[in-house]
């Protein structure tokens, strides 16, 4: 395998990773009744439609069927992803929920 096969072997594994970790935060916010478009858009105002988001929402189950999804897990995959900001108004909607139970 040459350099420039390693690249986008490398790169095709990251994006694959990262769908992944978009996909688990789109069931852990339909497990706990949140929107996750509007919880992205907290996040990043400035951007437009998430693709990624979108195809991970065609593969979403209702919270019935989904198993559960732990939030330190949902924050280590963000953080381990760098959506740092994302992981904060995950965190913001987290102390909701603790206040409002």
């Amino acid at each position: 395998m040459n350099s420039k096969e390693l690249e986008e072997r490398i790169i095709q594994n990251y994006q694959g990773e990262e769908k992944m970790m978009i996909l688990v935060f789109a069931q852990w916010c339909i497990n706990h009744n949140l929107d996750p478009e509007e919880i992205y858009l907290k996040a990043y105002p400035d951007q437009s439609k998430n693709n990624s988001l979108q195809e991970a929402l065609e593969l979403t189950v209702p919270k019935e069927e989904a198993g559960d999804v732990p939030d330190e897990t949902l924050l280590g995959v963000l953080s381990m992803f760098g959506n740092d900001d994302l992981a904060f108004v995950v965190m913001e909607e987290l102390k909701k929920m603790k206040k409002d139970s």
